[in-house]
């Protein structure tokens, strides 16, 4: 009885964690929406938005991720050695997401500041086939970057799904301006709403992708070292997200003090709501 409940507790977190991923990662259709229903951007909220996104993901990558991670490997591989791992795994978390920020050309980069109103201008400027290919380029590039947080999300959420909800939250509002990147230009150059909405939609699919992948592939090697490893590399991961994308987004967004307030925002509620789960 007692292995039927565990197995069935463990097939609910596996299908929650995965469902979060999802969530995260089709948020790109939410900016498909307010791209093709709005003529300008909001920048304010999207400032302070994606401000609170990079301030719950440094707080949780720093007092809960991390911290769980130098845990788990110290509990098997002892004080230093677990020590030792939790810093290596965090700097290749940002090295792998690095590597990756950097192949994707900056021409194609999704996280390249455009505002639903000048992607409209650019309809009478440019032609359509480069629009088309500026879309089809950020969906790609977008893809790319999702797969590890997509990763990111599964592994943390099946740890502890306390801290999934918010990350996965902070993923979703991050996961909008690449909505829009990608829509926009396509909608433009073809007339197609639905083409434009089914690549964004593709590309967030990306996210569920890499969950998927933590699961067939990594699941089944899985001991204490390696989730260890893998948590402190999520740590990593979220932390380089937020400060070489978010941040900057969130400040040539809107006025600069809009996304510290967002930033202070974000870890203060992600700091009340760990005290009130504790």
């Amino acid at each position: 009885m007692n292995d039927l409940l565990s197995f069935m507790d463990d097939h609910q977190a596996v299908i929650l964690a995965f469902g979060l991923t999802l969530f995260a990662g089709l948020s790109t259709g939410i900016g498909s929406a307010i791209a093709f229903f709005t003529k300008t951007t909001n920048t304010k909220f999207l400032s302070v938005s994606l401000g609170f996104s990079a301030g719950v993901m440094i707080y949780i990558s720093f007092m809960e991720i991390l911290p769980k991670s130098i845990e788990i490997m110290t509990d098997d591989a002892g004080l230093k050695t677990g020590n030792f791992l939790a810093i290596v795994g965090f700097f290749a978390g940002m090295l792998v997401i690095a590597i990756i920020d950097k192949l994707v050309p900056s021409f194609e980069n999704p996280h390249e500041i455009r505002k639903v109103e000048d992607l409209e201008d650019t309809r009478e400027t440019e032609k359509k086939r480069k629009l088309y290919r500026m879309g089809m380029m950020s969906a790609l590039a977008i893809a790319i970057h999702n797969f590890p947080e997509g990763l990111a999300t599964f592994i943390v959420a099946l740890k502890d799904i306390k801290l999934g909800f918010p990350i996965a939250i902070a993923i979703a509002i991050h996961n909008i301006p690449e909505g829009i990147a990608v829509s926009v230009p396509i909608y433009y150059a073809t007339g197609s709403r639905k083409k434009a909405f089914k690549y964004s939609f593709l590309s967030g699919l990306a996210e569920p992708l890499g969950a998927l992948f933590g699961f067939l592939i990594l699941m089944p090697f899985m001991n204490d070292i390696l989730f260890g490893f893998i948590f402190a590399s999520v740590a990593g991961i979220m932390v380089f997200i937020s400060i070489d994308e978010l941040l900057p987004a969130a400040r040539e967004y809107d006025q600069p003090h809009l996304s510290l307030y967002g930033l202070m925002g974000g870890m203060a509620v992600m700091a009340l709501s760990l005290i009130l789960f504790l």
